[in-house]
């Protein structure tokens, strides 16, 4: 079975090899026109993968669906498995939009120029993968040893989605960030980008004129002191720390999430990876409009309260809806979805129209 697992990481990295290494090898802005078109290409690919695990679990080709899911105390059949992994790609994908809202606002407060945006994100989604792989590991080992870490996991994602509902969550700023503050302690960094480059030698000169706010003249003290030579961060490598620290922060909630529906640790992973590699163009198609989906946050603190409230009650849900429950799950949270962004549209549409009625 370790082989298939292999495979599937192979095929991830030569998927991400291609991206950057053919279709995004020259820097360039990226359209909404594009952007739209990977995203249809990754959301095929994604649910595409659905048919290979029907298969796999209904046959139970290299030892799938021979095992009890901790979760429900099932073994999972092509149709259960289908309907796990399905359930778990949308919402770890519609979780993964609230952090377009953070992306966004990394990328503005570092003025990152729109032509290094994907470099940034690439790197940032493969830290990403690796940091889930591990998260998923753990718990997965954790759930088969103690199963009473679910109701755990349970009362933390129903206390995260009133915390989303209730409670004020505006972002701060990033150079108060802890993260931040320590990389600008520990490594100079320049106040200049100096191209796609993360890291520069100190007197190599700057290919984009700008500065990152809050704190450049604190960062040109530190390159004026520093040593011909000497290796540097640029503030684009800050966007990266920023946005995988924005991630681990993001992961708190997703990995608990995904762990409420299935503790089958292959749906788990894949239906992880297969969210998190549409995200890029996901942003790059939504960034511009995340301010109009205002009940987006919203509809997203009630998917995480009824996955909650779900892994509380699974083995009443069980017995009450038979064991394709996880179906019923899901068509809640697609009419959660658009019953959000259908708001957020009708209440963009009423907005406008009151200001071109003045």
């Amino acid at each position: 079975m370790m082989w298939i697992w292999i495979a599937f990481i192979a095929f991830v990295l030569l998927m991400l090899a291609l991206d950057l290494g053919v279709f995004h090898r020259k820097a360039h802005v990226v359209s909404v026109k594009e952007a739209l078109a990977w995203s249809a290409v990754w959301l095929a690919m994604g649910l595409s993968f659905a048919v290979f695990v029907y298969f796999a679990y209904d046959g139970q080709w290299f030892g799938f669906g021979t095992k009890v899911d901790a979760v429900d105390g099932l073994t999972n059949d092509g149709a259960t498995a289908t309907e796990k992994y399905l359930t778990g790609y949308v919402v770890e994908k519609s979780l993964s939009v609230d952090n377009i809202f953070v992306i966004a606002m990394i990328f503005g407060f570092f003025a990152v120029p729109p032509l290094y945006q994907h470099r940034v994100l690439f790197w940032g989604i493969l830290g990403a993968l690796v940091l889930r792989g591990a998260m998923i590991g753990i718990g997965a080992r954790l759930i088969a040893e103690f199963h009473w870490i679910l109701y755990l996991f349970a009362v933390f994602l129903i206390l995260t989605a009133i915390k989303m509902l209730f409670l004020k969550t505006d972002h701060t700023d990033p150079n108060k960030n802890i993260v931040v503050r320590l990389t600008r302690r520990l490594l100079p960094v320049t106040a200049m980008f100096h191209g796609e480059h993360f890291v520069v030698r100190a007197g190599a000169p700057a290919s984009f004129e700008g500065e990152v706010p809050g704190a450049p003249k604190v960062m040109d003290e530190v390159v004026d002191k520093a040593r011909p030579g000497t290796l540097l961060l640029t503030p684009l490598a800050l966007a990266l720390v920023m946005v995988e620290t924005s991630d681990v922060i993001f992961a708190v909630d997703s990995i608990p999430a995904i762990f409420a529906i299935t503790a089958d640790p292959f749906l788990v992973f894949t239906s992880n990876v297969f969210a998190i590699l549409g995200l890029r163009s996901l942003y790059f198609a939504l960034a511009g409009m995340v301010n109009k989906f205002r009940y987006l946050k919203v509809s997203l603190a009630l998917v995480l309260l009824v996955v909650g409230v779900k892994m509380l009650l699974a083995e009443w849900l069980k017995l009450a809806l038979g064991k394709h429950f996880n179906l019923y799950l899901l068509t809640v949270i697609l009419l959660i979805l658009a019953a959000g962004v259908a708001t957020s549209i009708l209440a963009e549409r009423r907005r406008t129209s009151r200001l071109t009625s003045r």
